[in-house]
Formats: structure tokens, C-alpha cells, sequence
């Protein structure tokens, strides 16, 4: 059954005085695929901008490089979308045979196409990385594959703490175990990293979290007014499935994708340059808004 979201995503800039605003990269629309579809899109820019040129980067995420007229003493980037999602059934797809079972091995093509998500974005010189994935594989008898990823989805959830962090950037997998926090991009970036360690292969995904609460006052899961980061693991016979550990959500309608990358830092919502001096910069406001229609 098909679910329908308006979302609208504003991020504006302030300065002290007008400053020369250089090229800003926007990721900004939803990932087409066979369970969600792009019905409208719009984006609003001030200062109206001189140039903009729609694109697909590597990972084939439609990005918008917008360049502002300048000087200017604000940016603001307003998006809205209206898209119809059906869903992803990520605990009844059955996979390929030879995936059931923890380990597995992927085939020759699969390790040539999926090799940079393979391979780890951090080194692990002391194996922490590595010990703590390790927990989640029995020291006796065997595990599914796909439930080794629910557990540790589940116990990422359960054991750590959720603390709003609106600075650019992410935690390394070994800051977020040390401190037992973080936010959803860090909670990602660690799982990604530990279970390509285990072999799987996984990558980063930015984009929107609906919860009820938007519409009906229902209490909120974590990540809302915000964009989202979840992951998404790749199981033979089953393909691209969504874990996020922040909300232990797996698959369904709630994960409203925009874009993929190996990492969170090629998967910016808005980014871009711009020259003044330091005391110029008054701050960021993100606002997120999505609304499931009736």
C-alpha cells in the first residue's frame, strides 16, 4: 500500500555584513526507485542565483550546483517534494541460498561492483573495530545474515545515546564506542564500519525520517526536524536494505532516502564556499518538515 509525504527542507545561512557566496552542491532529491517515487519537486534560492545546473555525481544522486548572486548577507535554500512510498519489506525478502547463513561470500561480479563499500573507510590497528563487530557472531553454533544486522541494529539503539550535534562533520566509529553517544550520522558510520569488517557491503544514506508525531502529537522518534542518516547493506537475493540504529527501524515506509554514499561526508544535504572575514558567519538554520497526506 502506496504512502504519500510532502516534505520541505530549508537551510539558511546569515552573515554579519554581504560576503561573496561561492558554488553550493545541494543533494536534494528523493532517490527514485521501485518502492519510492518522486511526484513533484521544487527549490527556492535567495539571493535569486545566477546559475544553476542539475547533475548525477558518481554515486548517482541528483545534485544541484547552485551558484548565488553575491554579495549577500544570507543564503537561503528552501526544497520541497512530494513523493509516494510503498515501502521496503527488508525482514521478508528471502535472500540468495548462499547469502542465508553468516559468513557468506559474494560473486565475482558483486565483489567488482561493490568493492568501495567493502572496503573500510578507517583503518583498525587495534582491531577495536573489528572486536566489537566480533560480539555480534556466536562463539557457538551460527547466525543468519541478516539477523547478525538486526541485533546489531537493535544493540546500537539500545546501549547508546543520542545527543543532537548540529557541526558539520561525523564522530570516527572509535569516538562514538568511547563515548557511548552520538547522532544518527555517527550511529551509521559505526555500524557501516563494523559490519564491513565483517565482510558485508554497506553504505551511507542521507535523507528524511517521518514519524506520527508530525501529525498527530504521538510521541517522536529521534532525528525529526532534521535530515536522516541511516545505511543500507547489500544481501544477495534481497539487494539494498535499510538499517537505521538510531530509531531500530528496518525497512518500511518511515525512511524517506535522498542520497548514497560510501560516506557521510560525500553525502552533504548543502554545501559550498564562501569569503569574509570569520566573524561574518552568524550560523546555520536546518528545518525539516514532513507530513504524510491523508
Amino acid at each position: 500500500m502506496s504512502v504519500f509525504f510532502d516534505i520541505t527542507h530549508t537551510t539558511h545561512y546569515r552573515y554579519t555584513q554581504p560576503v561573496t557566496l561561492g558554488e553550493h552542491r545541494v543533494l536534494f532529491r528523493p532517490r527514485d526507485s521501485h518502492d519510492l517515487r518522486v511526484l513533484a519537486t521544487d527549490m527556492q534560492v535567495t539571493p535569486t542565483p545566477v546559475d544553476i545546473r542539475l547533475i548525477q555525481d558518481a554515486y548517482s544522486n541528483s545534485i544541484a550546483l547552485v551558484q548565488p548572486q553575491s554579495p549577500a548577507s544570507e543564503l537561503k535554500v528552501v526544497c520541497s517534494f512530494s513523493v509516494e512510498h510503498t515501502g521496503t519489506r527488508a525482514l521478508d525478502l528471502p535472500l540468495a541460498i548462499r547469502a542465508e547463513d553468516f559468513p557468506f561470500e559474494y560473486n565475482a561480479e558483486e565483489r567488482l561492483v561493490l568493492a568501495h563499500y567493502r572496503a573500510p573507510y578507517y583503518d583498525d590497528p587495534q582491531g577495536t573495530l573489528r572486536d566489537w563487530a566480533s560480539r555480534f557472531v556466536p562463539a557457538q553454533g551460527g547466525i543468519g545474515t541478516r539477523e547478525l544486522l538486526v541485533n546489531m541494529t537493535k544493540s546500537i539503539r539500545d546501549s547508546m545515546l543520542y545527543l543532537a550535534r548540529f557541526d558539520h562533520g561525523v564522530q570516527t566509529p572509535y569516538e562514538t564506542l568511547e563515548l557511548q553517544s552520538g547522532t544518527c550520522r555517527d550511529f551509521a558510520t559505526l555500524m557501516i564500519e563494523a559490519v564491513r569488517w565483517l565482510g558485508y557491503a554497506a553504505r551511507f544514506v542521507s535523507g528524511y525520517l517521518y514519524t506520527p508525531w508530525l501529525d498527530d502529537q504521538t510521541q517522536p522518534l529521534i532525528g525529526v526536524g532534521a535530515t536522516h542518516a541511516w545505511l543500507q547493506v547489500y544481501l544477495p537475493g534481497a539487494g539494498w536494505i535499510p538499517f537505521d540504529p538510531t530509531n531500530n527501524l528496518i525497512g518500511g515506509t518511515d525512511l524517506i532516502r535522498v542520497g548514497v554514499a560510501r560516506h557521510a561526508t560525500f553525502a552533504s544535504p548543502v554545501s559550498g564556499s564562501w569569503n569574509g572575514f570569520p566573524g561574518d558567519y552568524l550560523g546555520m538554520f536546518v528545518d525539516v518538515q514532513v507530513h504524510k497526506l491523508a
